[in-house]
């Protein structure tokens, strides 16, 4: 998968530091959760995290995503690193989400000041629907 499959709609990407752990696991069930409200706002999601694709494989079978979860893991960090969203300290993703519109320009970036605070899914939605 590439950007290139987010073309044409809203997307959000959402950068998860640490898959099977509250906070991360949290917020990526709030999404899958809600993706239906997302669909009625024409975005798509695909979630990023800088560990293996053995792990982010069995994180989203586990917890069922039907949204594409991508790792970031060699070289490690290129993709978070390339948006300004990797914790050179912990060697993970920050926590940050680009709201992208149709045309592929980041409108916003919803992030928190720590890795221990989640992002609040309705800064999603409301983001998604000024474009």
């Amino acid at each position: 998968m590439s950007t290139e499959s987010l073309e044409g709609s809203k997307s959000l990407i959402v950068f998860i530091p640490f898959p099977f752990t509250g906070i991360c696991d949290d917020e990526t069930c709030t999404i899958r959760d809600n993706l239906a409200a997302l669909g009625e706002l024409d975005a798509k999601v695909v979630i990023i995290t800088v560990h293996a694709l053995p792990v982010t494989k069995k994180w989203a079978d586990e917890y069922g995503f039907d949204f594409p979860v991508l790792s970031d893991y060699w070289p490690h960090g290129e993709i978070a690193k390339a948006y300004g969203a990797f914790n050179d300290e912990r060697g993970a993703a920050n926590r940050y989400t680009f709201v992208v519109d149709k045309d592929g320009i980041v409108r916003e970036v919803i992030n928190t000041e720590s890795l221990g605070i989640a992002r609040e899914f309705e800064a999603y939605t409301e983001a998604l629907a000024k474009i």
